[in-house]
């Protein structure tokens, strides 16, 4: 890759990838165009039949580890990564994450910059071709504005205090390791449970609107619903961060600050497919926790990760 500079940290890139498309090439360029140098990109790729070396291998600086089906794991897998780093911060990013603008890296670095900060992430702007009720969640969540969350915010944020996401987060390694990294496994929310644990130990997560991505997804209803199964199951694994706080009323904020944007926008006719996919949702939510009252045949039809329940 570009090296390193006196001006800039050592960055080092996590991606986890399976079926990698035309998105991770892209996302490769993005990447090597950087202003703040990146170190290595290290990629964990599921099942290397479809991982097409010559496609993929720009760059001296990428290297490529692969396992199985079985082994992968939203926690194990990106902890095999970070164990693979030995840079100052590591940038977790999703292979579909694409960075707006050759700012990104640098932007996030800013995020630790007189801060006791353990994680930083980056704003997701929407996709072209992204349904208006999926653009909006987008706005919604990841608004134009920096914000430092600390243990103070707590009472005022609730379950948005803890909120991180993998899709593109930056993380200090000597804190992330300190702090004893994520859980061994975990079928959803991994960087949630660190982002609590983290803001637990006095440390705060850092949200840096100038660094951006495109990523989004026109996800369908049984889609939906077994993503938030998912999401249900990881709530009820980890009572320690989402027992004290409830997620569901922030759910019912977003579903009315939609309806009212659909309105606003004169898209009115899409208020029964939001009532539709919100339904969805919601169901697959409170089916996932109450997952442990469920025979094991109805988890796997639920679920969004079969081999997380064969291992």
């Amino acid at each position: 890759m570009n090296g390193v500079t006196e001006k800039y940290p050592e960055v080092d890139v996590v991606i986890p990838v399976y079926k990698p498309g035309k998105e991770l090439l892209g996302l490769l360029q993005k990447l090597q165009k950087q202003t703040n140098p990146v170190n290595r990109i290290i990629i964990i790729n599921t099942e290397k039949v479809f991982f097409d070396e010559n496609k993929y291998m720009i760059s001296p600086g990428i290297e490529v580890y692969h396992i199985s089906r079985e082994e992968f794991d939203h926690a194990a897998t990106r902890r095999m990564g970070m164990d693979k780093s030995s840079a100052k911060y590591v940038l977790f990013m999703t292979m579909d994450a694409v960075p707006k603008d050759k700012y990104l890296v640098e932007r996030l670095a800013e995020g630790f910059k007189g801060r006791n900060t353990a994680v930083a992430y980056a704003r997701q702007l929407p996709k072209k071709g992204c349904r208006l009720i999926e653009r909006f969640s987008r706005e919604y969540n990841y608004p134009a504005d920096d914000m430092y969350k600390t243990a103070e915010d707590i009472n005022r944020l609730g379950i948005k205090t803890f909120f991180c996401s993998d899709v593109c987060a930056m993380y200090d390694r000597e804190v992330f390791q300190k702090l004893g990294g994520f859980t061994e496994r975990a079928i959803f929310n991994e960087d949630m449970v660190y982002a609590a644990k983290a803001v637990d130990a006095g440390y705060g997560i850092m949200y840096c609107a100038r660094a951006m991505v495109r990523h989004s997804h026109n996800y369908g209803c049984i889609e939906q619903f077994r993503r938030n199964f998912d999401l249900g199951v990881s709530q009820t694994e980890h009572p320690e961060v989402f027992g004290r706080v409830s997620s569901e009323s922030e759910g019912i904020r977003l579903v009315r600050k939609t309806a009212a944007y659909l309105c606003r926008k004169g898209h009115w006719y899409e208020l029964p497919y939001l009532a539709l996919v919100s339904a969805s949702k919601y169901l697959g939510y409170r089916m996932g926790r109450r997952y442990e009252k469920l025979s094991r045949r109805r988890i796997l039809r639920y679920t969004n990760n079969r081999y997380y329940w064969k291992m």
